[in-house]
């Protein structure tokens, strides 16, 4: 039995960008979240950090969703 290193090492590049992109989307929803808060606070609306929360947070569902359905089929 061998291990192929080269399959594993791409695997393991791909899971850690993964990650760091999904991490940084649902931070920036989070941002977003708070941008809205202190403009409603301040008497504003809040629409552009809705917006990108909204956003940051459907594509965080998106991605979840895709992984997801890539072990279901298997």
């Amino acid at each position: 039995m061998s291990v192929n290193w080269a399959a594993l090492g791409e695997v393991f590049a791909v899971g850690l960008v993964s990650v760091a992109a999904l991490v940084a989307l649902f931070a920036m929803g989070i941002r977003g979240v708070s941008q809205r808060v202190t403009a409603r606070a301040q008497g504003g609306s809040g629409v552009a950090g809705l917006t990108l929360a909204v956003f940051c947070f459907a594509a965080c569902g998106a991605v979840v969703l895709e992984g997801l359905f890539l072990i279901v089929a298997r």
